[in-house]
């Protein structure tokens, strides 16, 4: 069985009318995933209550009290915005720290089952730096789940690679400065948020950012991780794999002009199962809805070719 931890509340965090980070990303994957003909492979699983997890010390390690505190005000204050991309609503704050909690909840499945978990939340978290969201992005899930990982028994090291079209500053700007974590990031550039130069390479050469020139397929994709993203990922060694799985690289995304296609999103996934089973893979972007949802079941469906390949 392959865990999905999902729950309709993520549909409640809503950044207003038109908004390409809209609750219909996550129906449409749920649909998508329902309908593939290994549906019955999968647990569905709820996240961990907040009320019931540690989860705001974590929150606290990452952020400062008072962005925390700002983005509480903003929901308790019946909403408004971060900036012009990021809207809170009501609901966002206890959302997006549930959205923690499911992130959480995968690390503890996958370090537990030995096997992969996909966490389908939202908000996004990889642009949230330290003292701002930005980005569509409120806390930084990816960050605080290395985070996380790290306290638990045996893991001395994570690596996170994020695949989203969009550079991962939050995520960069949270771990650089920590040998223990390794961030790999593939990105467009130039792009928002117009980070992730190929000389950001972190306080301990643990940072490696490979910018993809606007149009670059599968065929740009490919050398780079064989030639850069596997041999990094190979001496770095991991005890986890955390991958911020956004899905706007893909031909039919408005939000960028990457030209991937759904299915490369398996090969990808092919690629990090090579190096290990112990993968959390959270989602991130991805704005057009049948190219999302074809993507996450690409992702789903590489896991589960694997784990029935290795018994």
């Amino acid at each position: 069985m392959f865990p999905v931890i999902y729950s309709d509340e993520f549909l409640e965090h809503d950044n207003g009318r038109f908004h390409p980070e809209r609750p219909e990303r996550l129906t449409a994957i749920v649909d998508a995933i329902k309908a593939a003909p290994w549906a019955e492979q999968i647990k569905w699983q709820l996240p961990t209550a907040v009320e019931t997890r540690r989860v705001m010390p974590l929150v606290q390690q990452i952020h400062s009290q008072r962005y925390i505190e700002t983005v509480e005000e903003i929901a308790l204050s019946n909403g408004g915005r971060l900036d012009a991309d990021t809207g809170i609503s009501p609901r966002s704050y206890d959302v997006a720290l549930l959205a923690v909690s499911a992130w959480l909840d995968a690390v503890d499945q996958v370090l537990t089952t030995n096997n992969s978990a996909f966490v389908l939340a939202r908000p996004p978290g990889h642009h949230a730096e330290r003292q701002r969201g930005m980005g569509f992005c409120l806390f930084s899930n990816a960050a605080i789940a290395a985070y996380y990982a790290l306290e638990q028994s045996g893991v001395e090291r994570v690596a996170i690679l994020d695949w989203d079209v969009h550079h991962g500053n939050g995520t960069q700007d949270v771990v650089e400065r920590d040998a223990r974590i390794a961030y790999i990031s593939l990105h467009q550039s130039p792009c928002y948020p117009g980070t992730g130069q190929a000389s950001e390479q972190g306080f301990h050469n643990n940072v490696l950012n490979l910018p993809m020139a606007p149009g670059s397929t599968l065929a740009d994709y490919q050398p780079m991780f064989e030639q850069k993203v596997m041999p990094c990922l190979t001496k770095f060694q991991p005890d986890l794999l955390i991958v911020s799985a956004g899905y706007d690289a893909n031909a039919a995304d408005p939000l960028a002009n990457i030209a991937l296609q759904p299915e490369d999103y398996g090969l990808f996934t092919n690629y990090c199962l090579q190096l290990t089973r112990r993968i959390v893979f959270g989602l991130e972007g991805g704005y057009e809805l049948t190219a999302l949802a074809q993507s996450v079941v690409a992702t789903i469906e590489a896991c589960l070719t694997n784990e029935s390949r290795s018994g």
